[in-house]
């Protein structure tokens, strides 16, 4: 048997131009992209072939952990590319015969309690019930190749080793999924199961739901791409493995979701294929189109086949032109290269490796319209758009012109329902998110100034958005509020906030309540860069900073900032080091030396755009928009390109009541 195949990058097969347009990638693209990263994944493993050590830094769970998740996580993307290739790539079968033989011996080595790489058993909330689900979906779509083949030893040992997940306690989010594949895997080879702990995990999902296909990942307010690489893709896994056991009606639920949930997820990825960067466990990178690629293998999508592949074959591409993976062939720990701050404690040097399931595309034939349809354009790609999501309480707006995709933030922060003392966390808290930025992420020794935030700056400190309390999704319109540890908008300290979107604008009405003297600060996009700094053009109340990367971003005062101080002139802070986009990084600041006392109306555009005819005029970016508060109290807003939008004043205070959870018809 062959230990090692070539750690040789195959030679990537040639863009076509008729089929993919768009992006030039076909099946063959997405094949020798798998190779590549398990070609390079090889010379990590241990002798017995049950462990990758991959260089990095060690995550929680410890080195054997994270040894078995190099295994684990691979093992995923070889079942995807042997499954998909029918068990063979050449007449004689032997082009993939080394790579079902290399994890048949490391399910061998890693399952027998007797080696010295044996595997960390199941327990309680370990990583090894995470990595189980992998290696139950491995095993299943990969059944005639290898499990099929397997010593009767072998089996018997996988089965026990994966049969202490029965009764072990997950927690309570998209891990009750994980038990729920491996537990149906085991019925599925008639070895002890609990069909209760399996009804029971999916029965949870429903606690989730929050509409327009959109679950939030365990109580509370969570939602982030979880929705794509686990809660939609995991059930549909299971659908695979418990076949007729399935409960049609269930199956059909689940299908119902995932079609209503790509209705959206289609318009989070930019024109230039980057998926929108929020959330945790970004390291997974374009496991982001799984869901994509879900929806056509159950024949559960809304999104004709070649926008589905643009879409997947776009995200691919994007970082794959960026140098991912590296030069070593591995995927690092960062976005593009390695960046440490984007990581949560649980990541380990292997655990990017859940990239993997972009490639569960593999499982569909080769003559599958989602690979032999022409390419279709993305939807960033055709119009500008702005669309209402009251499940997670977002909305996106995305512009043609420049192909980014912003999303504006007004209910998820991945808190739980219970108030406790938690950080902020800049992939939840801020007000905006897009696909041509990052937020700012120091290091834990360090300090920045926040991203897309509106603080009040007292003797107690800087007032942070962790909690958000949503008062209003629908149409181009969003409204939520915070305080810092107040118990009700008007707090000192807390900040009530309407958004208003069109085009690359968003207009921010902020409501500050604080006590006389404090400062108010307000932060725009963050824009990273790696060579030449950007211009920056600032005046009373306004800052503009044009970078060489094409992006400009501005923050302009229009409402309140002014009159206050004997000279409010914007700036941009400037840092190195605290963006997973870049080297350094310049956000757009503007400061309220003096808050009067009690309650104030702030009002701000905020731009981020890398449409150069935009650009030719600095000024041109915010000059023409105008906030104004009638006497009636309502707001009226004109946007620089002269669209009006007009806000009630009661939308400051009254939650809207009864909402469905239907996409722009709905206010939460």
């Amino acid at each position: 048997m062959t230990a090692h195949p070539s750690a040789t990058a195959p030679v990537p097969p040639a863009a076509d131009a008729l089929l993919s347009p768009l992006t030039g990638y076909t099946r063959a693209h997405w094949e020798s992209a798998a190779d590549r990263l398990l070609n390079a994944l090889a010379p990590h493993s241990s002798p017995g072939l049950a462990l990758y050590r991959l260089p990095g830094r060690t995550s929680h769970a410890g080195a054997l952990s994270d040894g078995m998740e190099g295994y684990v996580r691979s093992f995923l993307l070889a079942a995807f590319r042997i499954a998909g290739a029918g068990g063979t790539e050449t007449p004689d079968g032997q082009r993939l015969t080394p790579l079902i033989e290399r994890y048949a011996a490391g399910l061998a080595a890693g399952t027998d309690p007797a080696h010295p790489e044996r595997w960390p058993a199941i327990q309680d909330r370990s990583q090894p019930m995470v990595e189980a689900a992998s290696i139950a979906v491995a095993l299943h779509e990969t059944r005639p190749w290898l499990w099929d083949r397997l010593d009767d030893r072998v089996r018997s040992r996988t089965v026990e080793w994966l049969g202490g997940i029965v009764g072990a306690t997950p927690f309570d989010s998209n891990w009750r999924l994980f038990q729920v594949v491996v537990e149906e895997f085991l019925a599925s080879v008639d070895a002890p199961h609990s069909r209760a702990e399996i009804d029971a995990g999916l029965a949870r999902l429903d606690d989730w739901y929050r509409g327009d296909g959109w679950y939030t990942d365990g109580d509370g307010q969570k939602f982030d791409y979880y929705n794509a690489w686990a809660l939609h893709l995991y059930p549909a896994l299971w659908a695979r493995i418990a076949g007729d056991r399935a409960d049609s009606g269930l199956v059909a639920t689940h299908r119902a979701r995932l079609r209503a949930f790509l209705e959206s997820h289609q318009y989070f990825f930019g024109g230039d294929g980057a998926p929108l960067h929020q959330g945790r466990s970004l390291i997974y990178r374009y496991g982001s189109t799984a869901a994509l690629w879900a929806g056509a293998l159950t024949d559960a999508t809304p999104l004709p086949p070649g926008r589905t592949r643009r879409l997947a074959s776009g995200a691919l591409k994007h970082f794959t032109d960026r140098g991912v993976p590296g030069p070593d062939g591995l995927l690092s720990l960062g976005w593009y290269g390695p960046y440490l701050p984007l990581t949560q404690s649980y990541s380990g040097p292997a655990s990017p490796y859940w990239a993997a399931k972009a490639f569960v595309g593999l499982l569909l034939p080769a003559g599958h319209p989602v690979w032999t349809a022409t390419e279709e354009p993305a939807p960033v790609e055709t119009e500008d758009r702005v669309l209402a999501l009251p499940g997670p309480g977002w909305l996106l707006h995305s512009t043609a012109a420049d192909g980014i995709v912003r999303l504006v933030n007004h209910g998820s922060d991945r808190l739980p329902p219970q108030s406790v003392p938690l950080p902020d966390n800049p992939h939840y808290s801020r007000l905006a998110y897009s696909t041509a930025t990052a937020p700012q992420t120091p290091h834990h020794d360090r300090t920045g100034t926040p991203d897309n935030h509106i603080a009040v700056l007292d003797n107690s400190g800087i007032s942070r958005r962790r909690r958000i309390h949503r008062l209003h999704v629908k149409g181009r319109t969003a409204a939520s509020w915070y305080a810092d540890e107040g118990p009700a908008p008007g707090a000192p300290g807390s900040v009530t906030t309407v958004s208003v979107v069109h085009g690359p604008w968003e207009i921010r009405i902020h409501q500050v309540s604080a006590t006389a003297g404090s400062t108010v600060r307000e932060t725009g996009w963050s824009v990273a860069y790696d060579a030449a700094s950007c211009r920056v053009e600032a005046g009373p109340g306004w800052v503009v900073a044009r970078c060489a990367n094409g992006l400009a971003t501005v923050l302009a005062g229009l409402l309140g900032w002014d009159g206050r101080a004997a000279q409010l002139d914007g700036s941009v802070v400037e840092a190195e080091g605290l963006n997973a986009f870049g080297r350094h990084s310049a956000t757009p600041v503007l400061t309220l030396p003096h808050h009067p006392g009690g309650t104030l109306f702030l009002a701000t555009l905020v731009v981020l755009t890398g449409d150069s005819r935009l650009q030719d005029d600095a000024r041109a970016l915010y000059l023409g928009a105008e906030v104004r508060i009638t006497t009636s109290g309502d707001i009226e807003i004109r946007f620089p390109d002269g669209r009006q939008e007009q806000i009630a004043a009661g939308l400051f205070t009254e939650p809207a009541r009864g909402c469905p959870g239907e996409r722009r018809t709905c206010a939460l």
